[in-house]
């Protein structure tokens, strides 16, 4: 399993430990008391929550308009934060290529989620990466262009 991946299931475990407490913070030493925390996975975990609680307004919002038919407080805990951290990573990290964030939520998804929730997430994600990929793409194209 790649370092990334650790990273990202620690913020998930973080996020949904937040979205069920009510509480707005979670720290890595919260998740030592219940989980054997990966040292290394620490910095890029912490980057993701902090990035996603600071930009909670918008990343929701885009989830929101690609999310046919379904509110973000109706989706599934654990659903909703894989959304949030391949949501965020799509927005604010374009050094990793939008396939393997999808394929990354998917194959958290698989391991924390239920069966249904793989096609679910790739079905709100896909044209995610799309619209972000295509400004990114416009982006660098109005620069050197």
């Amino acid at each position: 399993m790649s370092l990334r991946r650790k990273s990202r299931e620690l913020a998930l475990q973080c996020l949904y430990q937040m979205d069920q407490s009510g509480n707005r913070e979670c720290t890595i030493e919260d998740m030592n008391v219940n989980f054997d925390v990966n040292a290394k996975a620490v910095s890029y975990a912490q980057e993701l929550i902090s990035g996603i609680q600071h930009h909670l307004g918008e990343v929701d919002d885009v989830i929101e308009k690609h999310a046919k038919n379904w509110r973000l407080s109706r989706m599934a805990v654990i659903d909703r934060n894989l959304l949030r951290i391949a949501t965020y990573e799509f927005l604010y990290k374009s050094d990793i290529p939008g396939s393997v964030i999808i394929d990354e939520a998917i194959e958290i998804a698989k391991r924390y989620s239920t069966d249904d929730a793989a096609s679910f997430i790739n079905g709100i994600l896909d044209p995610i990466c799309r619209v972000t990929e295509n400004k990114r793409q416009n982006n660098v194209e109005g620069v050197t262009g």
